[in-house]
């Protein structure tokens, strides 16, 4: 192979793994429907088989339940939504919540991300940074905003003394979606419990919400962030109220730099708040 074949070749796999590509497949098809005697099942029995591996149910059962084995990592988004806000509601502790995401099976991001990536820093910091998913980055080290945007948030962070030893960070989305798409609401909202409880356990005394996603997800807002940045709001946790503010996010401001000065103000009013 040429040193170009060999350039391209590599560039080409390098695309895949950041589009979240991790396995390959045969160049013959092979019938996973088909039973392992060689015989094929009939129409019908494809067709609930079909229907059982979208949903995520067990066909065998008198009554369908949402399972998690071979074949059958989805659950239905209603079923999943119910046994995640259960989940978090009886974590007791942070350590607890992750533990619990760590086996939870609810979402199908984890089938297709490398690991969980739960949060970096100081669960006792007064400021808690929240995103929307992780990255390739991310999902590699298995912490939260350590690639380009993260060394970004650093430097903004340094720019009025803080640091990750005085915050504490996390997504909404604690997988990597595939190839770095936008989750789906229905992602969203199955996680969207654990993160809650993430908040509320962490405590805050200010909570910071980082891009529109974030702030349109915790805020209940429908405004565009630069509309919403900048702007204190109250998020209620169930048992107190917590001040929260959202601003841009640095994978934004990566590709629009000028928009740096209206992140400048939202940490300056961020500063002033913890005075």
């Amino acid at each position: 192979m040429t040193p170009d074949r060999r350039k391209s070749a590599h560039e080409l796999l390098a695309f895949y793994a950041e589009a979240g590509v991790d396995a390959l497949l045969g160049e013959t098809p092979v019938d996973r429907f088909a039973d392992t005697d060689g015989s094929v099942p009939p129409p019908e029995r494809r067709r609930s088989i079909r229907e059982a591996d979208r949903v995520g149910v067990n066909t065998q059962a008198d009554h369908p339940t949402p399972v998690s084995g071979e074949g059958m990592i989805f659950v239905a988004p209603d079923a999943a939504a119910m046994a995640a806000r259960e989940a978090a509601r009886s974590a007791k502790t942070l350590n607890e919540l992750r533990a619990l995401l760590d086996g939870f099976e609810g979402c199908a991001l984890k089938a297709t991300a490398k690991q969980l990536v739960f949060a970096d820093g100081n669960p006792q910091a007064k400021v808690m940074f929240v995103g929307e998913a992780p990255g390739r980055d991310e999902d590699i080290e298995g912490l939260p905003f350590v690639g380009r945007s993260g060394k970004l948030l650093d430097r903004m962070m340094a720019a009025i003394g803080l640091d990750r030893t005085c915050v504490y960070i996390a997504n909404i989305i604690p997988w990597r979606p595939p190839g770095n798409r936008t989750p789906t609401p229905q992602e969203s909202a199955i996680c969207l419990p654990f993160i809650r409880r993430q908040i509320e356990l962490a405590n805050p005394g200010i909570l910071v919400c980082l891009g529109g996603p974030s702030a349109q997800t915790l805020l209940a807002t429908r405004e565009g962030i630069l509309k919403t940045r900048g702007r204190w709001f109250a998020y209620q946790t169930g048992t107190r109220e917590i001040r929260a503010i959202a601003t841009l996010h640095p994978a934004y401001l990566l590709r629009q730099p000028l928009q740096k000065r209206l992140a400048w103000r939202d940490f300056l009013a961020i500063k002033k708040a913890l005075g």
